[in-house]
């Protein structure tokens, strides 16, 4: 019986990741994930070489291409493709995740990316709108409003012990290449493979340090009583930064986001879906 019932779900998955809508969700939010993490290491990169005073973070990239004389259009364009992501998580959460057994934690994990990818949706059209504040700054402002609750700080920690875990869990996936098996690898050359899994490698590996220093910053905050020290992508890279080297780590945590989103470019066009 209870083989049966697995076999019903996966077949659900099947038939829902199968659909042409979920297709073009998967691919149009796949890309938008890629150019915005594009976006934020470029903005990284300028802010290590001194050359950019906006916020290395979503929104300070999504800041820059508002400036440039095809920004509004881009915009929106990235502002749908995050819908989009946010749409097709939540259809795997329903349905089930290609790649994956039938079970509660990957429908889980892909219920919190289909929250996170409608908040930078929304933050997308909030710098369209014109009324967007900075985004640490929010952060830090919740920090400070969830510490001044009873056991809040305790929260907080928590909140960013999880952060770190996540981060950690990146890195090991990144370590082990464990995104490959969600790529169709056969319509690859041996050559194309080989770079989509170094970047892919990189990349993730980039990525997960990045947030299991958010999350370190967050937990600081917590003990500290301090909600400036918390924050986002744009806190941890500066605070890389203030560090011996500094400049150089930056620089090369800045590298390697863009390094993902160059994979997740790749990811769009290859994703089994």
């Amino acid at each position: 019986m209870h083989s049966a019932q697995v076999t019903d779900a996966a077949r659900t998955a099947r038939r829902a990741s199968d659909s042409p809508a979920a297709h073009f969700l998967a691919r149009a939010g796949l890309t938008a994930r890629g150019v915005i993490y594009i976006l934020v290491g470029w903005v990284a990169v300028l802010v290590a070489l001194g050359q950019s005073s906006r916020e290395a973070d979503q929104q300070g990239a999504l800041q820059v291409l508002a400036g440039k004389p095809y920004g509004l259009v881009s915009l929106w364009l990235l502002g749908i493709g995050f819908t989009a992501y946010a749409l097709w998580r939540l259809s795997e959460a329903a349905f089930g995740v290609t790649g994956e057994p039938p079970g509660a934690g990957p429908r889980l994990k892909s219920l919190a990316r289909s929250v996170i990818y409608a908040g930078l949706a929304y933050l997308t059209f909030d710098v369209i709108s014109g009324t967007g504040r900075s985004q640490s700054r929010q952060q830090q402002d919740m920090t400070a409003t969830a510490m001044q609750h009873p056991a809040g700080r305790w929260a907080v920690g928590i909140a960013g012990l999880i952060i770190v875990i996540c981060g950690l869990v990146l890195v090991a996936e990144g370590a082990r290449r464990k995104f490959m098996k969600y790529l169709r690898t056969a319509q690859m050359s041996a050559r194309m493979r080989r770079v989509v899994e170094l970047f892919g490698m990189i990349g993730t590996i980039a990525r997960g340090l990045v947030f299991a220093l958010v999350g370190v910053l967050v937990i600081d905050a917590a003990v500290t009583h301090k909600a400036s020290q918390s924050g986002g992508i744009d806190k941890a890279l500066l605070t890389l930064r203030d560090q011996p080297l500094g400049e150089f780590l930056m620089l090369v945590a800045a590298l390697g986001l863009v390094v993902f989103g160059v994979y997740g470019l790749a990811e769009a066009r290859r994703r089994k879906v």
